[in-house]
């Protein structure tokens, strides 16, 4: 085991962040972090010291990152909402890598996501591309890491089509529905994120698990799985965004994102290269399908209320 180092890692009371935290705590790491939550209920009992996203105050970025040996940076925003956009994140994590450079970190370990795109029409990959060509241009030693989706623990996707699945007659898929996606266990996403924050070559690394799904095949495990009813059908994407709309309404969150549906289309949620998890979905499905959807994951509660 390495000897012991300072990680600031951001977001840890969220989700892929504090699987990250509890890693580095149980590797005996200490661990600070970046929260837009300071008053959240801390998952770590004290271990982890919470210091503000003081995005638009560099001073107090660089304090918040003096010392680190790493920064394990998971911020990011799913959606647009008020003044948390793409673009916003895009300025923000910019900021948070210039601190860093100023402020002496080692290693930086930035989560991307699978087929980023300087040219992508689709903000989330776009902004996501040039994130990843900033950090690039430092000098800052660093790895980039690209999971396509994550599933196991409080994830959101999953959770959510099998909580349409327990509750709708119908469940519809854009298109054919014949395009891929490539799950990673939220545990071994950690592991690597975790791993190559103590190395020093510059890397980058897709994140995806060892099975590789076409969507309708993963909804309808998932529909087996629960033991849902529900008729799946093939819609356009239009009427799917509408219909997500409605329900995102009803429940007081962005159920589906035009970002979500359109890379989903386009195949940009799976890998040409070697998958980094171990863990099979279908596996895991099979283990935790009584627990899944019994409650809806609200994106907007977790982030914003």
């Amino acid at each position: 085991m390495n000897s012991a180092r300072s990680y600031v890692v951001t977001g840890a009371f969220g989700y892929s962040g504090r699987h990250i935290a509890q890693r580095l705590l149980e590797q005996g790491h200490r661990v600070r972090t970046l929260t837009g939550h300071p008053d959240r209920p801390d998952p770590f009992g004290g271990q982890v010291e919470a210091w503000p996203m003081a995005f638009d105050r560099p001073g107090a970025l660089r304090a918040a990152l003096a010392g680190a040996d790493g920064l394990i940076n998971t911020y990011w925003v799913r959606f647009d909402h008020g003044g948390n956009t793409h673009e916003r994140a895009v300025a923000n994590t910019r900021a948070l890598f210039d601190a860093a450079a100023a402020a002496g970190v080692g290693r930086v370990v930035h989560v991307s996501i699978t087929r980023p795109s300087a040219d992508s029409e689709l903000p989330y990959f776009r902004g996501k591309a040039q994130l990843e060509a900033h950090l690039q241009a430092s000098d800052l030693s660093h790895a980039i890491v690209r999971p396509a989706v994550l599933f196991g623990g409080r994830d959101v996707l999953i959770n959510n089509i099998a909580w349409l699945l327990r509750r709708l007659p119908v469940f519809g898929i854009a298109g054919t529905g014949e395009y891929g996606i490539q799950p990673i266990h939220v545990e071994d996403f950690a592991a690597l994120v975790c791993e190559v924050a103590g190395t020093s070559e510059n890397v980058v690394l897709d994140a995806v698990g060892p099975e590789c799904l076409t969507y309708e095949e993963l909804v309808r495990r998932v529909a087996g799985a629960v033991g849902s009813r529900a008729r799946v059908i093939h819609v356009s994407p239009g009427l799917l965004r509408w219909t997500a709309a409605i329900i995102g309404a009803l429940v007081g969150d962005v159920m589906l994102t035009r970002d979500e549906i359109e890379g989903l289309m386009q195949g940009l949620l799976v890998s040409d290269d070697p998958a980094t998890g171990t863990t099979l979905f279908s596996d895991w499905l099979g283990d935790h399908a009584h627990e899944l959807g019994r409650q809806y994951a609200n994106e907007i509660s977790r982030h914003y209320r």
